[in-house]
């Protein structure tokens, strides 16, 4: 098995979250954060967030590996446009992932949507830019900027994991809703990304 590399990241967070009386002793068992280091293309991270979107870790990776053997382990736009939809779908896409990926596929081959030079833009513009795409949200936008560009100050409230890592951290009774969320993070800017990621991990730590 090959080990990723990972890179230390959103150390001020880490800094500012081990203070906070709420998220400090999560901080405190976890420790800092690392994240690996990708130098894939843009689409082919895309596609694998979309792969992702809504599923399981494991059948998400059985799926994702299997539309890379589908393309011949090169994916890129001209090879998913390429193959037939059947031959798609026999990787185990939905309809909706299906058409996300080729939408995606399109829209980058005819330059409608432009991705090379997505490290350079803003985080409005990268998610004003990737919301175009039939099938990819907020949510898909904002896995990247966090997990692909390592962009500090990202709070994704769609995701139900960071709702639910939240109340877990807050000691909360019940989960907060997006919209109830979104101000919650005010506090932890400019690292709101730190704090996302230590409400994933808080889902899976017990404290001692």
């Amino acid at each position: 098995m090959i080990e990723e590399e990972l890179a230390r990241v959103w150390v001020g967070g880490h800094r500012k979250l081990r203070r906070d009386p709420a998220f400090g002793p999560w901080v405190r068992r976890i420790g800092s954060i690392h994240l690996p280091v990708s130098d894939v293309t843009p689409f082919f991270y895309l596609v694998r967030a979309i792969c992702y979107q809504q599923l399981a870790g494991k059948a998400a990776r059985t799926i994702h590996g299997r539309f890379i053997e589908a393309v011949g382990r090169d994916v890129s736009p001209e090879n998913v446009l390429r193959l037939s939809e059947s031959t798609l779908r026999g990787a185990g896409l939905s309809g909706n992932k299906l058409g996300a990926i080729r939408d995606l596929a399109k829209k980058i081959q005819s330059g409608e949507l432009e991705v090379h030079d997505l490290e350079m833009r803003s985080d409005e513009e990268i998610v004003s830019r990737l919301t175009v795409v039939k099938g990819i949200g907020d949510w898909t936008a904002h896995m990247y900027l966090m997990f692909r560009l390592h962009r500090p100050d990202v709070w994704p409230v769609g995701d139900l994991a960071v709702r639910v890592g939240y109340a877990r951290v807050q000691g909360m009774a019940e989960d907060p809703s997006k919209k109830e969320l979104r101000p919650l993070g005010d506090p932890y800017r400019p690292w709101r990304s730190a704090a996302a990621w230590y409400c994933y991990r808080a889902l899976e730590t017990e404290l001692t």
